[in-house]
C-alpha cells in the first residue's frame, strides 16, 4: 500500500527567464539569481558570473532553493 504514514513533497515549479526583469516580475518579494543549470548551482548580483553563460536564467532565488539548486559561493566574503 502506497502512502500509508507518508508525506508528498511539493516543490515550487522553476520558471526561467531570459531577462532579469522579467523574472522579477514573477517574483516580486524574492531575489532574482542566475541559475547554471550545467553546473547545478545559482549566483547572486554582484557575484562575478551572474547573468553569463549559455547554459542558464534566470529565476526566483526560492524556486532554485526549493529545486534543490546550490548556492556558489564564488566570489563572497
Amino acid at each position: 500500500m502506497v502512502g500509508a504514514g507518508s508525506t508528498e513533497v511539493s516543490a515550487t515549479p522553476l520558471t526561467p527567464f531570459r531577462y532579469e526583469a522579467q523574472a522579477q516580475r514573477h517574483c516580486p518579494r524574492d531575489k532574482v539569481v542566475w541559475l547554471n543549470f550545467k553546473k547545478g548551482v545559482y549566483y547572486r548580483k554582484g557575484q562575478k558570473r551572474y547573468g553569463l553563460g549559455f547554459d542558464g536564467s534566470f529565476v526566483c532565488q526560492n524556486e532554485a532553493r526549493d529545486g534543490l539548486y546550490r548556492r556558489s559561493l564564488l566570489g563572497l566574503r
